[in-house]
């Protein structure tokens, strides 16, 4: 176990998944160190973790090997052990070349009844029994626009699945490459969400579906509120995705996969750019986040403690988290193994870990009772 500085007073944990196992980081009371420990699951790629809402000791794991296949893992003591669930998510017989490549994202409805998942191949799942069985929401997975999927660099997946906590029926997912969709009778149906929203590498600038969109987010006070950073640009919706307003406006570079939104503040918002398409590095060399307070009207540098030169790393979609427990507090994890911590909004980065395994899902988990 070592321990790293810029741990939070809040009693929070940080899960960091990386491509070697999953790692947590603890506070240390009485010092403002983290105290770090892993890796549980060794050896398998940890693309996302959830809790479960209300049971901060209950833990939910998406996890990828090479060998041994997709699955679910849960802890039910705060992450010291795990066991693998026996169902997973995954294509009927026949429907896909592949019925499971990975699990990419896992959401609790508010009242903790349905578990979601987002499975390469593109597909949405849901559980009523806590993942021990699955069904396909075929409304989503056969949509009369899926011949506009693709493949993207990477994945083809659903990876972002939001939920409103204020009406339940009402969920935006995201498809790479394939767009933003919204469903408003808990997923009997489903509609594409990308209007306004620009996709240069289609024959089309504005398809109504095809985009690669990079990471959606919805406020966790206000459903209506949502954020996507695609392939091209940075968009805010006010009204759940049916529309889109472009608030790429003053970041260095319209492309980047991470963005989290302040859980205290619909209207603050932050985003880590990186150069483009080619290189998916931080633009020039600099690991900079930005942060808006006026829902992207503006944008500013919020990069102190960060390193300004010869910092060629990439900060993944699901590899920045902001706490819900404590304003103000931010994490994400590069590429290189480098965690970072804020406790003021992103005004000072502190170092909590460096050189794990490449970094590709981060999550705060609040404090048990």
């Amino acid at each position: 176990m070592t321990a790293a500085r810029g741990a939070p007073d809040s009693g929070s944990t940080l899960l960091v998944g990386t491509e070697k196992g999953l790692f947590r980081l603890r506070p240390d009371h009485g010092s403002d160190a983290w105290c770090i420990d892993g890796p549980h699951l060794a050896g398998y790629r940890i693309l996302h973790t959830v809790v479960t809402p209300g049971q901060p000791r209950e833990l939910l794991a998406a996890a990828d090997h090479p060998v041994w296949g997709s699955h679910i893992y849960r802890s039910n003591d705060g992450g010291e052990h795990w066991v693998s669930l026996d169902a997973t998510p995954q294509h009927p017989p026949g429907r896909r070349a592949q019925a499971l490549k990975s699990i990419w994202h896992l959401a609790w409805s508010p009242d903790n009844r349905t578990l979601y998942a987002g499975v390469d191949p593109a597909g949405l799942f849901a559980s009523d029994d806590r993942g021990e069985s699955w069904r396909d929401v075929t409304a989503l997975n056969e949509h009369a626009t899926r011949d506009a999927w693709e493949p993207s660099r990477g994945l083809f997946a659903v990876h972002s699945i939001c939920i409103d906590r204020q009406d339940p029926s009402h969920l935006v997912v995201a498809v790479s490459a394939g767009g933003v969709y919204r469903s408003e009778d808990a997923g009997a149906t489903w509609s594409p969400a990308n209007d306004d929203v620009r996709a240069e590498n289609l024959p089309g600038r504005f398809p109504v579906a095809g985009h690669n969109v990079h990471r959606v987010v919805m406020h966790p006070l206000d459903g209506r509120r949502l954020y996507r950073q695609c392939y091209n640009g940075t968009y805010r919706s006010d009204d759940g995705g049916r529309s889109w307003l472009e608030i790429t406006g003053d970041l260095p570079s319209d492309f980047g996969y991470a963005i989290a939104c302040d859980p205290f503040d619909p209207d603050t918002v932050f985003q880590i750019p990186e150069s483009s398409s080619h290189l998916r590095t931080t633009v020039d060399g600099r690991l900079r986040v930005f942060r808006s307070t006026d829902a992207g009207r503006s944008w500013s540098s919020v990069s102190s403690g960060l390193p300004q030169r010869h910092a060629y790393v990439t900060v993944l979609r699901d590899a920045m988290d902001a706490n819900s427990e404590r304003s103000g507090q931010l994490a994400f994890g590069t590429s290189s193994g480098h965690v970072f911590t804020t406790r003021d909004h992103g005004d000072r980065w502190e170092l909590a870990a460096e050189f794990l395994p490449r970094v590709a899902s981060v999550r705060f988990v609040p404090a048990a009772d």
